[in-house]
């Protein structure tokens, strides 16, 4: 008979043989670990549950106004201008797009730059010179509404104020576009900057979102970028070479531009004023409150006025157009047309003086940008200001 190899068993000091002993500590600490990831994951599912509950409760609801409201705010972003069509179809939304909106044409659709009179000292009454206290020609107000909390920068002389972009060597997917904040690194004599017109944009991360604009971009009297159109949005507002603010309800082609001679320029839109007269069509959209704003305008003294509102925060929902509009005209303006928004908007000031707080040659946020990303987004267009002369 065969003896069958047997292991050893080790015994303990009374001669029994022992047990090998569980680490308590690790079983203990996965047990909690994957009881947290389980009760997170069962929050998540539900706040997902939740939200789409409620989305559907507005979207298919008993208040078409509502539904409106929330419609026009998504679709203006590009990470969420899919989500209406998941609950009311394509056809749904077109209709929204374009029934919501009373159509009222403005008496001219591009600006008439007779009405603009460009003024060296830019004097207001008497001898009172709102400049005398801003030598880098630029100040800067706050404005707070219902909804939003606005920031007015106007620049004193049109002349400082042109067209900055992402590359010499011609726009491409391949080359990224820059954040503000690279831009003012890298322009120090730079005064202020805000950011401008459309771009490629899928809602998504890659690099190539940013690299290359959409519409017409004419920089330092050239033709920059032609190619691209931004689906819903139309308008165009430039700098003439004689320093005027030409604004349009449609987008120019760049035969149109060299024939204005603009200068500097870039699309997007709808147009806000044109002439003095409220574009009715873009007070009256029902664009939401829910959005961060950027647009830009013109006093009939040449002032520019650049407006930023803050969106998308629990202190600062968003504005509308018709709250933009408000603030235009509030500060003079005869021309004024919208520019990017959402969490492309963003201010930068070299508060080189002081008005802002303590005096630096860093650039500063004027705004607060939308808290969904930790830097600026990048883009291949900027509006930039020069030192005053």
């Amino acid at each position: 008979m065969s003896k069958k190899n047997m292991s050893p068993t080790p015994e303990n000091d009374a001669g029994m043989p022992s047990k090998k002993k569980k680490k308590k500590g690790s079983g203990l600490l996965g047990r909690i670990i994957r009881r947290f990831f389980l009760v997170l994951f069962t929050v998540v599912i539900l706040a997902v549950a939740a939200l789409v509950l409620v989305m559907n409760l507005v979207f298919n609801g008993p208040s078409p106004a509502a539904r409106d409201m929330l419609t026009m705010t998504l679709i203006e972003a590009s990470a969420t201008k899919w989500v209406p069509a998941l609950f009311l179809g394509e056809d749904t939304v077109a209709e929204i797009r374009t029934g919501t909106v009373e159509n009222t044409d403005l008496e001219d659709n591009v600006t008439d730059t007779t009405k603009v009179i460009i003024q060296a000292n830019n004097v207001i009454t008497g001898e009172s010179n709102e400049w005398d206290n801003y030598p880098d020609g630029v100040r800067i107000e706050h404005r707070f509404g219902d909804t939003y909390n606005a920031h007015i920068m106007i620049v004193r002389d049109p002349a400082q104020v042109y067209m900055g972009i992402s590359t010499d060597k011609g726009f491409s997917t391949a080359i990224p576009g820059k954040r503000l904040t690279e831009v003012m690194e890298e322009n120090p004599d730079c005064v202020a900057a805000i950011n401008a017109g459309a771009f490629n944009d899928d809602g998504t991360g890659g690099s190539y979102v940013g690299s290359t604009p959409l519409g017409l971009v004419m920089s330092g009297s050239k033709c920059v970028w032609t190619s691209g159109k931004q689906p819903g949005l139309e308008g165009f507002a430039g700098f003439t070479e004689d320093n005027i603010l030409v604004v349009s309800k449609t987008n120019l082609t760049q035969a149109q531009a060299e024939e204005m001679k603009i200068r500097d320029g870039c699309c997007f839109g709808p147009a806000l004023l044109v002439n003095g007269e409220v574009n009715l069509q873009a007070y009256n959209d029902p664009s939401g409150k829910g959005n961060p704003r950027t647009a830009i305008g013109q006093r009939s003294d040449g002032s520019v006025i650049f407006v930023c509102a803050d969106g998308r925060q629990v202190g600062s929902l968003g504005a509308s157009y018709a709250d933009i509009i408000d603030i235009m005209l509030e500060y003079g303006a005869v021309n004024a047309c919208n520019m990017d928004g959402g969490s492309s908007s963003v201010m930068m000031y070299r508060d080189t003086y002081g008005k802002l707080g303590q005096a630096s040659q860093e650039a500063v946020f004027v705004n607060v940008p939308s808290l969904i990303q930790s830097k600026p987004r990048r883009m291949p267009n900027f509006w930039m200001v020069r030192p005053a002369s």
